[in-house]
């Protein structure tokens, strides 16, 4: 059989750039990779890289605050929205064309159009145009999910966030996950007046119980009206904006109403019907370990296999697909203990198994320290820090390091290094504190707060 690729890539985000780079620099294939958006994905083009610059100009505001109370004279006017979305669209086209560079230095061909399969070797472009690849890899990534109800059109995603004519006064973001928890903050540090509503008992459903009730807690405290066990019924547009009708029949117009509301594979309109490849129960890919579908020539990677939906963990999955089939070096990725970071105000940085999690599996020491951070208490302000370790009593074994605070995102990539090598207590004990940091708290914590 002749191809015309040795592999087809559909997708050009994180881990689908990866895949194509590695396979064709290293290991000599002849590659193609199709985008019907833009180069570099989520993360890149509507994710991680433009909602951190915005996180950072939302924290301008406490920052200017602690400067006067530092002994600085700061004056700051209004935020300038057109000016910063100007600014973060000429970021992003620079490192769209990174990526197009890095793709184009190794010898990718690139087809800005979307791409579906056809059969187990061959995939169709928008325009008609077919080839036949050895290997194909789906590398599509998730899309914002917004409920069925009245009125669903009048919502925004996280997709549309960016490209706003000008900041709403009142938002209604409905969510309790890590994005809409994320945009909460951020819109409310801008200076927007921000409702969050959820269905649950408390945001950040998931993780560590300690640390969410710490982060929920401090949004309040900084002016988000947080709402919990509460649905949006529908929505409706009027003179003075759109309505919301809350599931108890409450009635409140806002200007501005975002859905965070989970993310889905992006598996569909694909071709994937009938050609054997497992779909799950959200529409996920069903992969091995390799990253390879029932059907031999097909892979998939990213957040359409809905295994852990982070840009690094697609691009090690990319990375090990290209070496696995490309270089002869069978390699998977390892899924276990991997870091993540929330960009709440405060963050929210954790690695390994949450107390309650670690408690259901057996007796664990609970080592935690909750205290103000010397800057902001010195401009005097009320932030308070959590640092934690969940430790197993048998082994000593650090199961779970957990940090809420400023710059915890930071000192949880160290501390997961740590972790994932399996240190104990005692390993953490014997390092020698940096004074004066918030870090130190973490080798420093001598006592159990909790046992079982």
């Amino acid at each position: 059989m002749t191809f015309d690729y040795d592999l087809f890539v559909i997708g050009g985000g994180s881990g689908g750039v990866r895949a194509a780079r590695i396979a064709a620099s290293e290991g000599g294939a002849r590659v193609a990779l199709a985008e019907e958006y833009r180069m570099g994905g989520t993360c890149v083009i509507r994710g991680c890289v433009p909602k951190k610059l915005m996180v950072y100009a939302s924290e301008f505001p406490a920052a200017l605050q602690d400067a006067r109370a530092y002994g600085w004279q700061v004056d700051a006017g209004g935020f300038d929205w057109p000016q910063f979305r100007a600014r973060l669209e000429q970021e992003l086209n620079r490192l769209e064309a990174a990526y197009r560079g890095g793709l184009t230095n190794a010898g990718v061909t690139i087809y800005d159009q979307r791409a579906r399969l056809v059969d187990a070797h061959q995939v169709e472009l928008a325009d008609g145009t077919r080839f036949r690849a050895k290997h194909i890899l789906i590398a599509t990534g998730g899309r914002p999910f917004i409920p069925e109800i009245p009125g669903a059109d009048l919502a925004i995603t996280s997709n549309e966030i960016f490209g706003m004519d000008a900041l709403p006064g009142r938002v209604l973001i409905v969510g309790g996950g890590y994005i809409a928890s994320e945009f909460a903050c951020i819109l409310n540090g801008l200076g927007v007046k921000v409702t969050q509503s959820f269905r649950g008992t408390q945001i950040l459903r998931g993780f560590d119980d300690e640390c969410r009730s710490l982060v929920a807690r401090s949004m309040a405290e900084a002016g988000i009206d947080m709402r919990p066990e509460t649905t949006v019924a529908a929505l409706s547009r009027h003179e003075s904006g759109i309505r919301a009708t809350f599931g108890d029949d409450a009635q409140e117009t806002f200007d501005l109403v975002l859905y965070a509301t989970g993310r889905v594979p992006n598996s569909a309109g694909l071709g994937l019907e009938g050609l054997g490849v497992g779909l799950g129960a959200r529409g996920e890919i069903v992969v091995d370990g390799y990253s390879q579908t029932a059907v031999p020539s097909i892979f998939a990677v990213g957040d359409v296999t809905d295994r852990i939906a982070l840009t690094p963990v697609a691009i090690r999955e990319g990375h090990a697909f290209a070496d696995t089939v490309f270089k002869g070096q069978a390699r998977q990725v390892d899924h276990e203990l991997v870091a993540s970071a929330i960009f709440t105000q405060p963050e929210l940085g954790t690695v390994g198994m949450s107390e309650e999690d670690a408690r259901a599996q057996g007796k664990i020491d609970v080592y935690s320290a909750s205290f103000r951070p010397m800057r902001t208490l010195f401009a005097g302000r009320e932030d308070r820090m959590l640092m934690k370790l969940v430790v197993a009593q048998d082994s000593g074994k650090v199961l779970g390091c957990h940090i809420v605070g400023p710059g915890a995102g930071e000192m949880i990539q160290m501390a997961a290094i740590a972790v994932k090598m399996g240190a104990t207590k005692a390993d953490f004990d014997r390092t020698v504190a940096v004074h004066p940091t918030v870090a130190e708290e973490l080798v420093t914590l001598r006592n159990p707060s909790r046992r079982d």
